[in-house]
Protein backbone atom coordinates (compact mmCIF):
# COMPACT_ATOMS: atom_id res chain seq x y z
CA UNK A 1 0.00 0.00 0.00
CA UNK A 2 2.97 2.60 1.20
CA UNK A 3 4.57 1.42 -2.20
CA UNK A 4 1.50 1.81 -4.04
CA UNK A 5 0.79 5.23 -2.62
CA UNK A 6 4.87 6.23 -3.47
CA UNK A 7 4.93 5.32 -6.80
CA UNK A 8 1.17 7.89 -7.10
CA UNK A 9 2.75 10.93 -5.86
CA UNK A 10 6.24 10.24 -7.92
CA UNK A 11 3.36 10.08 -11.06
CA UNK A 12 1.94 13.82 -9.96
CA UNK A 13 5.53 15.29 -9.11
CA UNK A 14 6.62 14.21 -12.64
CA UNK A 15 3.50 16.22 -13.89
CA UNK A 16 3.83 18.46 -11.64
CA UNK A 17 7.26 19.68 -12.99
CA UNK A 18 6.79 18.82 -16.69
CA UNK A 19 4.00 21.28 -16.49
CA UNK A 20 6.32 23.80 -14.61
CA UNK A 21 8.96 23.11 -17.32
CA UNK A 22 6.42 23.42 -19.90
CA UNK A 23 5.20 26.56 -18.60
CA UNK A 24 9.12 27.82 -17.92
CA UNK A 25 9.30 27.55 -22.00
CA UNK A 26 6.34 29.31 -22.73
CA UNK A 27 7.43 32.07 -20.72
CA UNK A 28 11.04 32.13 -21.66
CA UNK A 29 9.62 32.26 -25.23
CA UNK A 30 7.25 35.21 -24.97
CA UNK A 31 10.14 37.07 -23.39
CA UNK A 32 12.17 36.38 -26.37
CA UNK A 33 9.58 37.25 -29.11
CA UNK A 34 8.49 40.08 -27.19
CA UNK A 35 11.54 41.83 -27.54
CA UNK A 36 10.86 42.65 -23.26
CA UNK A 37 14.58 41.73 -22.49
CA UNK A 38 15.83 44.80 -24.47
CA UNK A 39 12.82 46.79 -22.95
CA UNK A 40 14.18 46.04 -19.57
CA UNK A 41 17.90 46.72 -20.50
CA UNK A 42 15.96 50.41 -21.82
CA UNK A 43 14.44 50.65 -18.56
CA UNK A 44 17.74 50.59 -16.75
CA UNK A 45 18.58 53.75 -18.48
CA UNK A 46 22.11 52.63 -19.44
CA UNK A 47 23.09 51.97 -16.09
CA UNK A 48 25.91 49.23 -17.06
CA UNK A 49 26.03 47.20 -13.60
CA UNK A 50 22.61 46.47 -13.44
CA UNK A 51 21.69 46.01 -17.13
CA UNK A 52 24.82 43.21 -17.23
CA UNK A 53 23.25 41.95 -13.65
CA UNK A 54 19.82 41.75 -15.45
CA UNK A 55 21.44 40.06 -18.60
CA UNK A 56 23.73 38.14 -16.81
CA UNK A 57 19.95 35.91 -15.12
CA UNK A 58 18.90 35.31 -18.58
CA UNK A 59 22.73 34.26 -20.11
CA UNK A 60 22.06 30.45 -18.46
CA UNK A 61 18.70 29.98 -19.44
CA UNK A 62 18.88 27.88 -23.43
CA UNK A 63 15.71 29.93 -24.09
CA UNK A 64 17.01 33.21 -22.85
CA UNK A 65 20.91 33.06 -23.89
CA UNK A 66 21.00 34.60 -27.15
CA UNK A 67 18.94 37.89 -26.35
CA UNK A 68 21.44 37.98 -23.33
CA UNK A 69 24.42 37.18 -24.71
CA UNK A 70 24.34 40.12 -27.73
CA UNK A 71 23.01 42.69 -24.59
CA UNK A 72 26.02 41.68 -22.48
CA UNK A 73 27.99 42.24 -25.97
CA UNK A 74 26.76 45.29 -26.55
CA UNK A 75 27.37 46.65 -23.33
CA UNK A 76 31.17 45.40 -23.23
CA UNK A 77 31.95 47.53 -26.07
CA UNK A 78 31.43 51.18 -24.57
CA UNK A 79 31.79 49.77 -20.45
CA UNK A 80 33.93 48.18 -18.82
CA UNK A 81 34.51 44.34 -19.79
CA UNK A 82 35.66 43.42 -16.42
CA UNK A 83 32.70 45.21 -14.63
CA UNK A 84 30.22 43.66 -17.23
CA UNK A 85 31.87 40.29 -16.55
CA UNK A 86 31.73 40.73 -13.28
CA UNK A 87 28.04 41.72 -12.94
CA UNK A 88 27.38 39.71 -15.19
CA UNK A 89 28.13 36.65 -13.64
CA UNK A 90 26.75 37.73 -10.15
CA UNK A 91 23.66 37.89 -12.48
CA UNK A 92 24.35 34.18 -13.88
CA UNK A 93 24.51 32.85 -10.59
CA UNK A 94 21.01 34.23 -9.23
CA UNK A 95 19.51 32.32 -12.75
CA UNK A 96 22.22 29.24 -11.97
CA UNK A 97 20.43 29.15 -8.48
CA UNK A 98 17.22 29.45 -9.81
CA UNK A 99 17.39 26.54 -12.46
CA UNK A 100 19.61 24.83 -9.45
CA UNK A 101 17.24 25.05 -6.83
CA UNK A 102 14.39 23.10 -9.15
CA UNK A 103 16.99 20.66 -10.58
CA UNK A 104 17.97 19.77 -7.46
CA UNK A 105 14.76 19.00 -5.65
CA UNK A 106 12.69 17.52 -8.62
CA UNK A 107 14.02 16.57 -11.78
CA UNK A 108 16.52 14.37 -10.08
CA UNK A 109 13.79 12.20 -8.53
CA UNK A 110 11.68 12.49 -11.17
CA UNK A 111 15.02 10.55 -13.49
CA UNK A 112 15.51 8.06 -10.88
CA UNK A 113 11.57 7.01 -10.62
CA UNK A 114 12.13 6.86 -14.76
CA UNK A 115 14.58 4.78 -14.91
CA UNK A 116 13.09 2.45 -11.85
CA UNK A 117 9.83 2.83 -13.93
CA UNK A 118 11.66 1.63 -16.77
CA UNK A 119 12.53 -1.40 -15.40
CA UNK A 120 16.49 -0.91 -15.66
CA UNK A 121 16.76 -0.87 -11.49
CA UNK A 122 20.05 -1.79 -11.34
CA UNK A 123 21.11 1.13 -13.35
CA UNK A 124 20.14 3.48 -10.01
CA UNK A 125 22.93 2.02 -8.11
CA UNK A 126 25.02 3.36 -10.43
CA UNK A 127 23.66 7.15 -8.84
CA UNK A 128 25.10 6.07 -5.29
CA UNK A 129 28.62 5.14 -6.60
CA UNK A 130 31.12 7.86 -5.69
CA UNK A 131 32.55 8.14 -9.30
CA UNK A 132 29.14 8.70 -10.51
CA UNK A 133 28.80 12.17 -7.84
CA UNK A 134 32.57 13.06 -9.18
CA UNK A 135 32.27 12.66 -13.27
CA UNK A 136 28.58 14.66 -12.86
CA UNK A 137 30.22 17.21 -11.41
CA UNK A 138 32.87 17.54 -13.19
CA UNK A 139 30.73 17.31 -16.65
CA UNK A 140 28.35 19.95 -15.20
CA UNK A 141 31.11 21.97 -14.85
CA UNK A 142 32.31 21.53 -18.50
CA UNK A 143 28.70 22.44 -19.50
CA UNK A 144 28.66 26.01 -17.50
CA UNK A 145 32.10 27.13 -18.84
CA UNK A 146 31.24 26.31 -22.70
CA UNK A 147 28.05 27.74 -24.59
CA UNK A 148 26.01 24.73 -23.52
CA UNK A 149 22.59 25.61 -21.97
CA UNK A 150 23.25 25.86 -17.99
CA UNK A 151 19.98 23.82 -17.50
CA UNK A 152 22.14 20.67 -18.32
CA UNK A 153 24.80 21.45 -16.10
CA UNK A 154 22.50 22.12 -13.35
CA UNK A 155 20.52 18.74 -14.07
CA UNK A 156 24.27 17.00 -13.96
CA UNK A 157 25.38 18.32 -10.64
CA UNK A 158 21.48 17.97 -9.23
CA UNK A 159 21.92 14.23 -9.82
CA UNK A 160 25.33 14.48 -8.14
CA UNK A 161 24.19 16.00 -5.54
CA UNK A 162 26.38 19.04 -4.93
CA UNK A 163 25.96 21.00 -2.12
CA UNK A 164 24.91 24.52 -3.37
CA UNK A 165 28.10 25.81 -1.41
CA UNK A 166 29.92 24.84 -4.15
CA UNK A 167 27.46 25.95 -7.15
CA UNK A 168 28.15 29.62 -6.51
CA UNK A 169 31.59 29.88 -6.59
CA UNK A 170 31.81 27.79 -9.20
CA UNK A 171 28.84 29.19 -11.55
CA UNK A 172 30.40 32.75 -10.83
CA UNK A 173 33.91 31.70 -12.57
CA UNK A 174 33.09 29.90 -15.03
CA UNK A 175 30.26 32.39 -16.01
CA UNK A 176 32.72 35.36 -15.46
CA UNK A 177 35.12 34.08 -18.12
CA UNK A 178 32.30 32.80 -20.29
CA UNK A 179 30.98 36.44 -20.19
CA UNK A 180 34.28 38.10 -19.97
CA UNK A 181 34.99 36.43 -23.41
CA UNK A 182 32.03 37.25 -25.10
CA UNK A 183 32.55 40.84 -24.37
CA UNK A 184 36.70 40.46 -25.81
CA UNK A 185 34.82 39.12 -28.74
CA UNK A 186 32.69 41.83 -29.31
CA UNK A 187 35.26 44.51 -28.94
CA UNK A 188 37.20 42.41 -31.59
CA UNK A 189 34.22 42.72 -33.78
Amino acid sequence: MIKIFSEKKQERNLFRDLAIIIFSIVIAVLLVKSNVLSGLLILTGGMAAVSSFISGIFFVSIFTTAPATVVLGEIARVNSIFMVALFGSLGSVVGDLLIFRFVKDHLSEDFVFLIKKSGLKRFTAIFKTRAFHWLFAFLGALVVASPLPDELAMSMMGLAKVKTSIIIPLSFALNFFGILIVGLIARAI
